[in-house]
């Protein structure tokens, strides 16, 4: 191990702006009271661990500091001595070391148990064995101190001088396993346990061998070693695990939520029994049903997910589905996604009927809460989840749909948005059912409040009211919902006050009135007995109108263009076809004039108007060519959209399912666990050290196969080759941090001292520690680890500098001037997915736009868009079906997601050339759009580097 790579143990804060004290004024205040002593000794911590020597101060620290035997003075004179040079420069102890050992042995005995085990902990980090050797039979004595702090320190001392310097005790285990037997106490079982685990694994094993039917009875901090052994002994000699799996089955009952954790997730891999999964998943479910905190109920919930994807375990977990729901009274909107998600990869036609009564259940349950911007966010992901279990289980779809159908009143629109798409499919998919969803959407109708959905409601009621008395019913509500007619003179007359608000209005003489365009307009006047109090209390259509949004407008003329057409093949009486037509026109006759009068806040657009005029064509000629249009095509272009979705949907599941499957080909060869050697057993990976290695930032992906991804891949040359100091970076990228491994060579032949590596940053990058200054030999190296915490993706720049003085020169530091380290926003980008609605609002309310032009060499489109996908990392969201074929120009949708949350949505809009002949280039623009300025920089950065095809 190199000195970079010590393991540190003590951080210190320094105030960055203090002024470093001299020797002299150091060396006095060491001198004087306990006060300026303890503030001395921490200025000289600091500027030790900022690189000085201060060589002269030792001994006046060994005379006037050593003997005090106050206790902030003894803590800091233990890091004090963890972090002082304790060697010549020629590697030979300092002679004053030795009266420091004294002064450590004294500690070893002193009556006071903190101090006693204070200096045991000191002791574990030091790494001379001529300090150690003399205090060996005091570190011995202090295991039968009557302190169980004392002793527990002693055995962590007594465990890694065992380790670093063996001959120093030999008879180390044997000591630890008598102490075990005899030990009483939870903190020094744990410690004696754990160090036979690492120094002698068979004493360990003979030890929980003769108590292994207590072992429920022991602490918790014990317990986790011993799942920890149990783990390591199966996992090298398979056949212990008969032995040992009962103790495990016991363990998943422990009080300690860390404990059943960690023995469901060995038994898992102990057993792959129904039985043993069963336990495993059930102890899961218990720990995020008891657990508050939301991150342990998102840890637990993964391991689930992990075991669903195993497809032996699946069908275990699917009668456990139940369970799992119970997770759905945690109010954390997150938790409860992921559940609902579990929940529906698991349903199956034996649990889907008790799944959609839980669901409808909850569904009420937030109707009665209070409102929440969560609340509605939850009912989205219930409609979502309900939706699904009735596309995959139609029988289901006649219990879910009429309570769903009350949420279409609802004032959050995105969660009616759901609820109409849902029944959009429903009703167009289910033939039996449309008379039940047409019956409840006339009942909610009224009540709707957001014009978005009553658009939605009334293009279903056009389209699917095929009965003489559901199309009267549609007619009524419209008329209901737009109030009195002709509403330009009625309002006009409201203004005036001439019509007072709860008089009821008869219907007066139809009249024919020129208006401003010079067109005959028939006009009446609607009976009602509705009182319309305020302005507010206008029915809904006439409201939406008024506001202005002719959109609407557009949908209710389609409407009743198809109802009246279909009115007209029902009835055979020919003066109630045209008295039915007659009132279809004289309503979109009217709001016609509407929108051209001044009432409005915002007049109608053209293209409302354009439509209005054409229905109200269709209906003066009612031609069987648009009878056709109408009332067939526009229901055959939904069931091609259905069908093209539920393909998809399909596809996926098809790939997802081909990915879980454990192909096994014919000839590959049958491993008998008993003919296997030890090496072989490679099938299951040590999860206790995988996962320390991640907590670590050592993570080992499977990148060795290939020579291209593997670590000379991500070297970045910082110096030139004729420097005096030679420098190159591996740049590892771990998530929320970046560890830079720079290879530091010294290519003269002088010795460098003080060889620093001075490193600053730009972007959102955070330089987490000062790498410590290095002694370079002629001709030597040496590796130095800088750790820099990132914040949020954008690309940032690491740059610096090596500083460092030659031996016996005379002249100023030397430095040498580091190339630019470039961090790639690609590291924390992820390719995710979001529905339609989700990408359009994100689009909406994101600030931070950027227009990256296309300047390419590709000349196919698809071959452009997946060359823009691949060096993204984006993920399209526009279906494969919509971009295959060929017409010259491509729109598609592209999403991803950072490490850190946040969304990045580009949207790519390109064409080819035709005029220009085959060879011409792909145009366009790529539209790239998030919340934060850094991102959408960014990824247009990286898309302008990467446009043009590098020729292999």
């Amino acid at each position: 191990m190199t000195a970079a790579e010590n393991v540190c143990y003590t951080l210190i804060n320094v105030p960055m702006d203090s002024e470093p004290p001299s020797e002299i004024s150091l060396k006095n205040d060491l001198k004087g009271d306990v006060k300026l002593k303890t503030e001395a000794l921490k200025k000289v911590i600091i500027m030790i661990l900022n690189g000085e020597k201060l060589p002269g101060l030792l001994m006046t620290i060994i005379r006037f500091v050593l003997p005090l035997q106050d206790h902030t003075i003894k803590k800091l004179l233990l890091v004090f001595w963890e972090i002082v040079p304790k060697t010549t420069p020629d590697g030979r102890l300092l002679q004053e070391m030795i009266l420091v050992c004294d002064a450590y042995r004294k500690d070893l005995q002193h009556p006071n148990e903190f101090i006693r085990g204070s200096t045991l902990r000191f002791l574990c980090k030091l790494k001379e064995a001529e300090l150690l050797e003399p205090l060996m039979p005091a570190i011995r004595a202090c295991l039968e101190h009557r302190h169980s702090y004392v002793r527990r320190n002693a055995v962590l001392a007594i465990y890694t001088i065992y380790r670093n310097f063996e001959h120093l005790i030999p008879d180390a285990p044997e000591l630890i396993h008598d102490f075990l037997v005899n030990e009483k106490d939870a903190s020094c079982k744990r410690n004696a346990f754990m160090m036979l685990i690492h120094a002698d694994q068979d004493r360990a094993l003979d030890y929980l061998s003769t108590c292994i039917d207590q072992v429920q009875t022991f602490g918790d901090i014990l317990q986790l070693v011993i799942v920890e052994l149990i783990y390591k002994v199966c996992h090298a000699n398979p056949s212990e695990r008969a032995r040992f799996i009962r103790c495990i089955y016991n363990l998943l009952q422990s009080s300690s939520p860390a404990v059943k954790y960690e023995a469901a997730g060995t038994l898992v891999t102990l057993s792959s029994a129904p039985t043993a999964i069963k336990a495993a998943a059930q102890c899961y479910i218990d720990l995020i049903i008891k657990e508050s905190d939301n991150n342990v109920k998102l840890i637990v919930l993964d391991r689930l997910i992990e075991l669903k994807e195993h497809p032996s375990h699946e069908r275990v977990l699917q009668d456990l589905v139940m369970d799992i729901l119970r997770v759905l009274s945690t109010p954390d909107l997150e938790v409860r996604k992921k559940t609902l998600q579990l929940a529906l990869d698991l349903v199956s036609s034996r649990n889907v009927e008790e799944l959609v009564i839980v669901l409808k259940k909850e569904v009420i349950k937030t109707n009665n809460v209070t409102e929440h911007e969560d609340t509605d966010k939850y009912r989205q992901l219930l409609v979502r989840t309900l939706h699904s279990c009735s596309v995959r289980f139609p029988d289901m779809a006649a219990n879910v749909i009429p309570v769903l159908m009350e949420f279409l009143s609802d004032n959050n629109e995105a969660a009616a948005a759901d609820v109409l798409e849902f029944v959009r499919e429903a009703i167009q998919r289910f033939d039996n059912l449309r008379p039940l969803i047409v019956e409840k959407m006339l009942e909610v109708f009224h009540a709707i409040k957001s014009v978005k959905i009553y658009r939605g409601a009334l293009w279903i009621l056009g389209e699917y009211c095929s009965t003489k008395e559901d199309i009267q019913s549609v007619m009524t509500e419209v008329r209901r919902s737009l109030g009195e007619i002709p509403i330009v003179e009625s309002e006009i007359k409201k203004e005036a006050g001439e019509l007072k608000p709860e008089e009821e209005v008869s219907v007066g003489p139809v009249q024919k009135l020129v208006t401003e365009m010079g067109t005959y307009a028939t006009q009446s006047a609607l009976s009602s007995s509705r009182p319309a109090k305020k302005e507010e209390d206008r029915p809904p259509l006439r409201g939406f109108l008024l506001d202005g949004d002719f959109f609407v407008a557009a949908s209710l003329a389609t409407t009743l263009t198809k109802i009246a057409l279909r009115y007209v093949s029902l009835v055979q009486e020919k003066r109630k076809q045209n008295s039915f037509n007659a009132e279809a026109m004289l309503l979109m006759a009217t709001i016609l004039h509407l929108g051209k009068s001044s009432l409005p806040k915002k007049p109608i657009t053209d293209d409302d108007v354009d439509r209005i005029s054409l229905c109200l064509k269709v209906l003066s000629e009612c031609s069987p060519l648009m009878n056709d249009i109408f009332n067939k095509e526009c229901r055959q272009s939904l069931s091609h959209m259905l069908s093209a979705k539920l393909e998809e949907e399909k596809l996926s599941q098809k790939k997802e399912s081909e990915k879980r499957n454990v192909t096994v080909q014919p000839d590959d060869p049958i491993s008998f666990m008993q003919l296997t050697a030890k090496n072989e057993m490679s099938s299951k990976e040590d999860q206790f050290q995988l996962s320390l290695l991640a907590a670590m930032g050592n993570t080992q992906r499977k990148e060795a196969a290939d020579p291209l991804a593997s670590k000379l891949n991500k070297v970045t040359q910082l110096t030139g080759f004729s420097d005096p100091v030679y420098a190159e970076a591996y740049v590892h990228v771990n998530q929320y941090d970046i560890v830079l491994d720079v290879l530091v060579v010294n290519q003269t032949s002088d010795t460098l001292q003080n060889c620093t590596l001075e490193l600053a940053t730009l972007g959102d990058l955070k330089l987490v520690e000062k790498p410590s200054p290095l002694t370079l030999a002629p001709h030597d190296f040496a590796n130095i680890k800088a750790n820099v915490k990132v914040a949020s993706t954008e690309n940032g720049i690491i740059f610096g500098n090596v500083v460092y003085d030659v031996s016996g020169a005379a002249s100023d530091r030397n430095c040498v001037v580091l190339s630019d380290i470039h961090i790639d926003i690609m590291d924390y980008i992820q390719p995710a997915s979001c529905t339609d609605a989700e990408f359009r609002q994100m689009w909406a309310e994101f600030e931070w736009e950027n227009k990256v032009t296309v300047n390419t060499n590709i000349i196919d489109l698809n071959e452009y868009l997946q060359h823009i996908l691949k060096s993204t990392n984006m993920k399209c969201l526009t279906p494969e079906k919509a971009l295959s074929g060929y017409c010259g120009f491509m729109a598609a949708n592209l999403y991803a997601r950072s490490i850190f949350g946040e969304d990045a949505l580009a949207n790519v809009s390109i064409e080819k050339p035709i005029h220009l002949g085959p060879e011409a280039p792909v145009t366009g623009h790529i539209r790239i759009r998030a919340k934060s300025q850094g991102m959408a920089l960014s990824l247009g950065d990286k898309i302008n580097l990467s446009q043009k095809k590098t020729s292999l």
